[in-house]
């Protein structure tokens, strides 16, 4: 049994910018090694395309139609559970370091009156995590974290130091310009390589792991890059040229008869820049330099683990939020269903003698987000909620098992906080969407839409929608009664575990209630 979890997540990462998964440039010898020493998922997909829905799975191992909550603006609800709460009476410090994206069910806490500060408050409104330091970057007020006085300590002077320096740079003409605009993204920041928010995060990290002791501890080591603003310190923001970066997938064929939420989604402000090939010569370098930062970092974190001891007893999980369209279908950002947002890396190390057989390997079955809290939970020996977990357990893939094993996955959009909503002018409730994936098809279904198809054996780059093609017909309802039945199955009686409901099953009679009797 590993003693302690550390579970890495980088923000916006794409699984083919990566080395062990094929990038022929970009070097990532750290990420490389870590999959040489456990097992690299080929086929690992998030449950949702956004940051907060997205990471509130890998909190609760719930899909976002059950957990609730939808979109980056969306609470967790008081009564959903996550891999703190389930660790807290285990024994162990669970704590997070960096980006959370937890939203506080205030109007639960209030209803509960659990708003007045308590211990028990303060952790339901952090998601169970005791908080290290809390950074969500631009999310949230810089007060919740340290980072805004730490660039102070450092001389980087006003009153939003991450603004005025860590996104912003100086161009040719002296002028102080901001990493929002794209355009100025090939020029390094206004902080030092040691004082970004990458380096930044990856001490708070270290320090804990230095201070905790012999106290075994469970660390949501969590980065906010390579998240937009793209704004990369030097040296980063120039190791690589437009020419080593992974060439745009796009065609002029998906412009015609798009579906129309695609095309309300093409029309926003990012897709309409990343839809200029300027734009995507000028980002890929400097996301591809920010993905080489975080690999130097994660170098750095795991020789500070292997000189404290602990780096060969933690169990590793190494993964990501989402991916990034860079200007792949002529869109920026993320949320939609395609692989480059859906399908991300996702890299375990088991450090027990039962994992020996399978490190190094490559396996290429499905996996999920939801699968992350009851892998850990395995891991420690601790009973799973089967009543509430919706995913599986990765430790007998792991251990070289071959249980019985999905062969889809599911991922869901609410794009109602969008403005595509307003353009196709639909209702909050029916700005919806659920994907399902098969090694043969994507599939989705939108609410008040047409539905969407790839084929994903003769178009692996999904550029050519089957969705409202006649001869599809067959081939789409099946899927869409597959999809139907999985959202069936979604595990709303969360209040009594299935142990309870087998005690209470045919229990009246011994409760003294004879109804039915002749």
């Amino acid at each position: 049994m590993p003693r302690n979890v550390l579970f890495i997540m980088a923000d916006q990462l794409r699984r083919d910018h990566l080395g062990c998964y094929g990038h022929p440039w970009l070097r990532t010898p750290h990420i490389d090694a870590l999959a040489r020493r456990g097992v690299r998922f080929e086929q690992a997909h998030v449950n949702s395309g956004v940051c907060g829905p997205s990471r509130m799975s890998y909190y609760t191992g719930r899909y976002p139609s059950s957990h609730g909550a939808t979109w980056n603006r969306v609470p967790l609800s008081i009564g959903e559970l996550t891999l703190g709460d389930y660790l807290r009476g285990a024994d162990r410090r669970v704590v997070l370091a960096g980006k959370s994206h937890v939203i506080p069910d205030r109007e639960g806490l209030a209803r509960l009156q659990l708003d007045g500060g308590s211990e028990l408050a303060a952790l339901l409104e952090r998601g169970g995590f005791e908080e290290i330091d809390r950074y969500d970057g631009h999310h949230t007020p810089g007060a919740e974290s340290g980072y805004p006085a730490f660039l102070r300590s450092h001389g980087y002077a006003g009153a939003d130091p991450w603004s005025d320096h860590v996104i912003s740079a100086v161009d040719a003409n002296g002028q102080i310009v901001s990493g929002w605009h794209m355009r100025n993204v090939h020029l390094p920041a206004r902080v030092r390589e040691e004082h970004s928010e990458t380096a930044y995060m990856t001490d708070q990290a270290m320090r804990f792991m230095s201070r905790v002791g012999d106290e075994p501890w469970v660390l949501h080591l969590s980065y906010v890059k390579p998240h937009w603003p793209y704004m990369a310190p030097a040296p980063y923001h120039a190791l690589y040229t437009p020419d080593q970066c992974l060439p745009v997938l796009r065609t002029q064929a998906e412009l015609r008869d798009a579906h129309p939420v695609l095309a309300a989604y093409r029309e926003s402000e990012e897709s309409r820049s990343f839809s200029m090939d300027e734009c995507v010569r000028t980002v890929r370098p400097a996301y591809q330099g920010l993905i080489h930062q975080l690999d130097d970092h994660l170098g750095r974190l795991f020789e500070h683990m292997d000189r404290l001891g602990v780096l060969d007893d933690t169990l590793i999980v190494f993964t990501a939020d989402h991916g990034d369209f860079l200007g792949d279908h002529w869109l920026g950002e993320k949320e939609l269903f395609y692989d480059m947002v859906q399908r991300v890396p996702l890299i375990v190390v088991d450090p027990s003698p039962a994992a020996d057989a399978t490190r190094g390997s490559v396996d290429p079955r499905f996996v999920e987000s939801v699968d992350i809290v009851p892998t850990v939970l395995e891991a420690l020996g601790i009973e799973r909620p089967a009543h509430r977990l919706e995913g599986e357990s990765l430790l007998p893939l792991l251990h070289g098992g071959t249980p019985a094993w999905r062969d889809s996955v599911y991922s869901e959009l609410d794009y109602s906080f969008k403005q595509a909503r307003l353009r196709l002018g639909k209702s909050p409730q029916n700005a919806r969407a659920w994907s399902l994936r098969t090694a043969r098809w994507r599939y989705v279904y939108w609410l008040d839409e047409p539905e969407q198809l790839y084929d994903l054996q003769s178009d692996p780059d999904e550029m050519h929608d089957l969705g409202r093609d006649a001869g599809t017909l067959t081939r789409r309802i099946e899927l869409r009664t597959q999809l139907f039945d999985w959202l069936a199955r979604r595990k709303r009686r969360t209040t009594v575990s299935d142990a309870v409901v087998e005690r209470g099953t045919h229990a009246h009679k011994r409760a003294g209630v004879y109804f039915g009797q002749w």
